[in-house]
């Protein structure tokens, strides 16, 4: 009977550990994940598209076999707006990152909260080996009174990275060419400077991380590294000389090929940021960067080939939001228009991913459940998570794709304010709210007017008032203190 209990013992034991060693293999076998988002980075700017001059051959060979989202939109286009989604996949007024973070907003709660349960806490628990690089622009720097000078960059506590073991990132800064980050074990008073351009700079940090000479990341566990480059964010002109001189001597007017370019500021449009004149110019600068992005995500892919890590490595491409470079008359982000609104999405896995251009109209709280989905772990999906799983579409499963992707922009002082809007497969319809609470309507029939430089608003009072109807569910489902 002893024998028997000892045998029975041993056998349990057997079992455990080949159940254990079981899981390991299967947690080593997961696929890595490399996520990178450039700033300001629009859709027009990829180069298999046609569209913008510019050269990017790594983003085409990701997105010719991968799977490309034609109509992936910034849903607040704005960085840490973007971020928050990324992040947490809820909407800007539900983590409460309504606008960009800096001392002059952190008494509204304008930052992302450490009790937040985020893609990257959801990752680490599940065996990740996670990392972020780059531009952070998620918490809020000690707050300044009315009139004080405002803070944009601070430092990120350990204990808010929200599950990152490796981090080499700062707040927010404009020093491409001189840039600044802390380390992991950075203290608060000694951050790195580095005279290096940014992403240069940080490709350099990455391939350092893939190799893991230093035991950066545990080699034992898949990793997930975010990857937030700054660039194409202004300003423009910080870019090497190489990259400007594909552009030779070609002014901003002979760059700038959208219909839909003005050279003077709108003054009209309730909406976006002005500036044509002072900045147009660097026309060709942006898109110099946007090359010397690609080269330098090339870089990293390479390394990822050296290493044996490509095939086993979902990469993904997206963007805080896009770059308006004239279009209406109005530069930068912050706008319904699709140059500010539309960004890239590739999703690249050709190990388990057929390449495809699909439509679905995803929004970026999608992302975080989306991926999770792709990489099995749609049970983890937290469940205060707004955005949907989508990770169906990858397999072509039937899916209940949603009809519409909301517009939104507001500041955390009169979350009640600002704009609101959406976009479905044929119209984008928009609404800015003037301080007196006056409004004003923009509406837009684009297939017909894929430059959108004809607002139909008045035109059709059937149609207008079914816009308003949609606009008005959709924000009422949100608890937005619009209405």
């Amino acid at each position: 009977m002893k024998n028997r209990f000892i045998t029975f013992l041993a056998l349990a034991s057997l079992f455990s550990s080949c159940v254990k060693m079981q899981a390991e293999d299967e947690r080593k076998a997961s696929p890595n994940l490399l996520f990178i988002f450039a700033d300001q980075y629009r859709r027009a700017s990829l180069g298999f598209l046609n569209e913008d001059p510019v050269n990017t051959p790594n983003l085409d060979s990701l997105a010719s076999k991968g799977v490309f989202f034609s109509k992936a939109v910034a849903n607040h286009p704005l960085c840490s707006p973007y971020r928050g989604m990324l992040l947490t996949g809820k909407y800007p007024l539900s983590n409460g990152v309504i606008s960009n973070c800096n001392s002059a907003r952190t008494e509204y709660g304008n930052y992302l909260k450490k009790e937040e349960n985020c893609f990257s806490d959801v990752l680490a628990e599940n065996g990740y080996s996670a990392g972020y690089v780059g531009k952070w622009h998620l918490d809020g720097p000690t707050p300044t009174a009315k009139g004080e000078p405002v803070v944009w960059d601070t430092w990120c506590p350990p204990d808010h990275r929200h599950g990152f073991s490796f981090w080499y990132a700062y707040g927010t800064h404009g020093r491409h060419n001189q840039p600044y980050y802390w380390a992991t074990n950075s203290p608060e008073d000694e951050p790195v400077v580095v005279d290096q351009w940014s992403p240069e700079h940080e490709a350099d940090v990455l391939i350092n991380y893939l190799r893991n000479d230093q035991q950066e990341r545990d080699s034992d566990k898949p990793f997930a590294m975010f990857w937030s480059i700054n660039p194409p964010h202004t300003p423009f002109d910080e870019v090497p000389e190489h990259y400007k001189k594909a552009y030779g001597d070609r002014n901003y007017r002979e760059v700038l090929n959208r219909e839909n370019v003005e050279f003077t500021s709108n003054r009209d449009v309730k909406g976006g940021d002005r500036g044509v004149e002072q900045k147009i110019h660097l026309a060709p600068d942006y898109f110099a960067m946007v090359e010397g992005v690609d080269d330098q995500i090339g870089r990293v892919i390479a390394e990822l080939k050296r290493l044996d890590l490509y095939e086993n490595t979902i990469i993904v491409f997206s963007a805080d939001h896009g770059e308006m470079m004239g279009s209406h008359g109005l530069m930068h982000k912050n706008v319904w228009f699709k140059e500010a609104y539309e960004i890239p999405l590739i999703v690249h896995y050709p190990k388990a991913l057929k390449a495809k251009t699909d439509d679905l109209l995803i929004s970026v709280p999608d992302y975080m459940p989306t991926m999770l989905g792709l990489l099995g772990l749609g049970e983890s999906i937290p469940q205060e998570v707004e955005g949907k799983d989508y990770s169906g579409v990858f397999t072509d499963e039937k899916i209940v794709r949603p009809d519409k992707q909301l517009y939104f922009g507001a500041n955390p002082d009169n979350p009640g304010g600002g704009k609101r809007g959406f976009r479905n497969k044929e119209y984008t319809f928009a609404v800015s709210k003037g301080k007196d609470g006056e409004k004003y309507y923009y509406l837009y029939h684009d297939k017909e007017d894929p430059y959108q430089l004809t607002n139909i608003w008045g035109q059709n009072s059937e149609l207008d008032q079914q816009m308003e109807q949609e606009l008005e569910a959709l924000l009422k489902d949100m608890n937005d203190p619009w209405l």
